[in-house]
C-alpha cells in the first residue's frame, strides 16, 4: 500500500525516506505503517546503498503513533495489528541492509525515539527534545521502545526516560548516546548528505556484510545474519553448480571433491 505522507526517492545509491505529515507532527497510522514496510522492500530491491530517514516540517521529526489511531481499536486489534504491523515495520528498518541515517529535525518522543532507534547514525539539529512519554498516557512504548531502545542505548537510560519521564535536549542526547552529533537548527539534511557521502566512498559489500554482523552482534536479527553468510557460500559454491546442473539434466548430481 502506497502513501503520499510515505515519500521514497531514490536517487543513484542514495534512498530518501521522509514523512510528509507536518500537520500532524509526523505521527504515524496504520496506512503509514504499511507504507514503511513497502518502503524498506524497495529500498532493498534498488541499487541504494545508503538510506537518510526524516521527518517534514522542523516541529517534530516523529511525534511517535498518532493516538486517534490507536486509541479507538479495542485491545484485542490493538495487540494483534497495530503493536504486531508497527513491529515488522520498525523491524524491517533497522535491518535494512544499507546504512540508515535519520535526521531528528524535530522533537522524537515516544514512537519517534522508536524509529530513530531504527538508524545506524541519529543527527539531531540543536533544538530537538527526546523522550519516552507513553506511561504518562497509560500505554507502553509498544514498537520495542523497551527493547530495541535498550540495546542500542542502555537500560538505565530507557528507564529514566520510560519510567520517570526525564526528557531530554539535543545536547543532552548526545552526551549520553542517544544521538551520534548534534548540528545547528536546519542543518540536520547537510550533515547527513555529508555521512552519506562517506559511506558511498567504501565497499558496498563490506559495508553490508558489517552491518550484518553488528545486528547479529546486537541479537537484532542473529538467525536471519547466520543464514544468509551460510546462504551466500553455499551459493557460490561448486557444488550449487553441479546440484542445478544435475537437477536440469535429470541426473544424480556428482559431489566430487
Amino acid at each position: 500500500m502506497s502513501d503520499p505522507r510515505i515519500e521514497l526517492r531514490i536517487e543513484g545509491h542514495l534512498a530518501r525516506l521522509t514523512l510528509r505529515r507536518p500537520e500532524k507532527l509526523n505521527a504515524i497510522d496504520e496506512d503509514m505503517v504499511d507504507a514503511l514496510l513497502q518502503a524498506c522492500r524497495t529500498i532493498e530491491r534498488s541499487d541504494a546503498r545508503v538510506a537518510i530517514l526524516s521527518g517534514e516540517g522542523g516541529r517534530s521529526f516523529c511525534a511517535g503513533g498518532d493516538i486517534e489511531a490507536w486509541s479507538s481499536l479495542d485491545a484485542d486489534t490493538f495487540s494483534r495489528r497495530w503493536l504486531r504491523d508497527g513491529h515488522g515495520a520498525l523491524d524491517a528498518l533497522a535491518r535494512l541492509t544499507v546504512p540508515l541515517i535519520a535526521v531528528l529535525n524535530g522533537h522524537a518522543l515516544g514512537g519517534g525515539l522508536e524509529l530513530a532507534a531504527c538508524a545506524d547514525l541519529r543527527i539531531a539539529e540543536a533544538h530537538v527534545k527526546i523522550g519516552q512519554p507513553e506511561a504518562g498516557l497509560g500505554i507502553i512504548p509498544g514498537w520495542s521502545g523497551t527493547q530495541r531502545a535498550s540495546r542500542r542505548f542502555g537500560t538505565q537510560l530507557v528507564r529514566r526516560m520510560a519510567l520517570f519521564g526525564e526528557v531530554y535536549s539535543a545536547k543532552q542526547a548526545f552526551a549520553f548516546g542517544l544521538v551520534d552529533q548534534v548540528v545547528a537548527t536546519g542543518e540536520g539534511g547537510a550533515a547527513a548528505e555529508a555521512a552519506a557521502a562517506r559511506v558511498l566512498k567504501r565497499s558496498p559489500r563490506a559495508t553490508e556484510l558489517t552491518k550484518m554482523l553488528i545486528n547479529a552482534a546486537e541479537h537484532e536479527e542473529s538467525e536471519r545474519v547466520v543464514e544468509a553468510l551460510a546462504g551466500a557460500v553455499a551459493a557460490a559454491s561448486e557444488d550449487l553448480t553441479e546440484g542445478l546442473a544435475a537437477h536440469r539434466q535429470k541426473r544424480p548430481a556428482r559431489f566430487d571433491r
